[in-house]
């Protein structure tokens, strides 16, 4: 098919240009190559059996040619919307379309696009999360580590996550599959902090049980059960929550664990304080007052600690939106460039087959065609806006959804910040001793 056209009116003749007209309507750019007849006719039925020696000389060495041109000098595909047909996109691409010509249904190139993207996106998600989890699986093996260490490694590879996500995905208009990767990577780093709160806290009681095992073994065996024993009960008591805050000081759940550790020995306190014949009944209540003195005191310091930890949580948040926003920007700002350098082309193109109109004497073409191009500049100034608008609108719902995380967690900082409020006036009102 030479898609040269001839002038002139008659049926024949426009029956001859038309799918000229058609090719040239839609694919712009192009690079055509007339394909004779491959074989015999009787070898039709059976071409992807035959031979190479079986098909026609002429045949090719057009196919040659073409494979040559396309290996070597074709520009890779691109969509209308300036985004590069990879290999694998270009292969789902034809695959679709051919696939739906065999159905006998009519090919529609947009359709093929749209459910390729859907492909893509969901296959975007998956790449992006695998980054992330395997990252998170290997910072896994290190647990216990403090939050500050977990929450660095998961904005790493958040960002990281993230920035795979957008390489390979296209067309996400509504920023759908960007908010399943960002949903599913929360979720994830939610259960990865939980475990290194598992890991931490079996540390810390591991650690008090070795420091403790010493006063076991002498409550077991009476040693505390003496005159004077209460004084020595808080002297073995002070040593092993010195060793202990100098060696689990930086474990996230060295506090609470250290708090339930001293509710429990306060049952062996209060035995050892009743059975101390030395003291009398006005210091044994002046020793309970400040047993509970020193159990509000740790109770405020779990708190404190938790509303550190929430804190932190709250700031690798805000640098995980920043990173997240500012990728998005990058994005939008190559693809909109993109959308724009696509359309520059086409419209090249379209002048140049304008030029060559009038050149072979087809001016009332050429006219139409000048009308064409003015209809097609409009619509790439509004596909423009209209993905603009898009892309605004991705950033206000991540802002959004950043926003609520926030106040989520502001809520949380406000109910700590109560607790710990109500805490000291009971260790004002209780505790005046210390």
């Amino acid at each position: 098919l030479s898609e040269r056209k001839r002038p002139g009116l008659p049926i024949t003749m426009m029956e001859y240009n038309l799918p000229r007209e058609c090719i040239q309507n839609y694919f712009p750019s192009r690079k055509c190559f007339t394909f004779p007849f491959p074989t015999a006719p009787e070898n039709v039925s059976r071409l992807e059996k035959l031979d190479s020696a079986d098909f026609s000389s002429d045949f090719l060495e057009v196919t040659e040619n073409f494979c040559k041109y396309a290996f070597e000098k074709s520009e890779v595909k691109k969509l209308k919307d300036g985004i590069t047909v990879s290999g694998r996109v270009l292969g789902h691409l034809a695959k679709n379309y051919v696939d739906t010509i065999s159905s006998g249904v009519v090919p529609c190139l947009e359709n093929a696009v749209i459910a390729m993207a859907k492909i893509e996106n969901e296959a975007a998600v998956k790449d992006g999360l695998e980054i992330y989890q395997s990252g998170m699986e290997k910072l896994k093996d290190t647990f216990p580590l403090e939050l500050k260490d977990v929450s660095s490694e998961h904005q790493h590879l958040s960002s990281t996550a993230t920035q795979t996500f957008m390489k390979r995905s296209f067309r996400d208009n509504d920023g759908g599959y960007l908010k399943t990767l960002e949903e599913k990577i929360n979720k994830l780093f939610d259960e990865y902090l939980r475990q290194n709160e598992e890991a931490s806290k079996r540390q810390c009681e591991d650690l008090l049980s070795v420091l403790s095992g010493p006063m076991t073994e002498k409550l077991k065996q009476g040693f505390y059960a003496k005159p004077g024993g209460y004084e020595l009960f808080c002297k073995d008591l002070e040593d092993i929550v010195k060793n202990y805050n100098s060696q689990a000081n930086k474990e996230v759940k060295a506090e609470e664990v250290l708090e339930e550790f001293l509710k429990q020995k306060s049952v062996d306190s209060k035995a050892v304080l009743h059975a101390d014949k030395k003291l009398s009944e006005k210091e044994k209540k002046i020793k309970e007052e400040t047993e509970k003195a020193v159990l509000l005191e740790q109770e405020i310091k779990v708190k404190e600690e938790k509303q550190r930890q929430l804190e932190e949580k709250m700031e690798a948040e805000r640098k995980s939106n920043e990173e997240r926003m500012r990728q998005m920007k990058e994005k939008m700002d190559e693809e909109i460039k993109l959308q724009r350098e696509e359309a520059e082309r086409a419209m090249d193109s379209k002048l140049r087959e304008q030029a060559a109109l009038l050149e072979k004497g087809f001016k009332e073409k050429a006219d139409r065609m000048k009308e064409e191009m003015e209809e097609f500049k409009r619509q790439n100034a509004e596909a423009e806006s209209n993905r603009a608008r898009e892309f605004a609108e991705m950033l206000d719902n991540s802002n959004r959804r950043h926003e609520e995380s926030m106040a989520v967690m502001m809520q949380q900082h406000r109910e700590q910040m109560e607790a710990i409020q109500q805490t000291n006036c009971r260790s004002s009102d209780g505790c005046c001793i210390l």
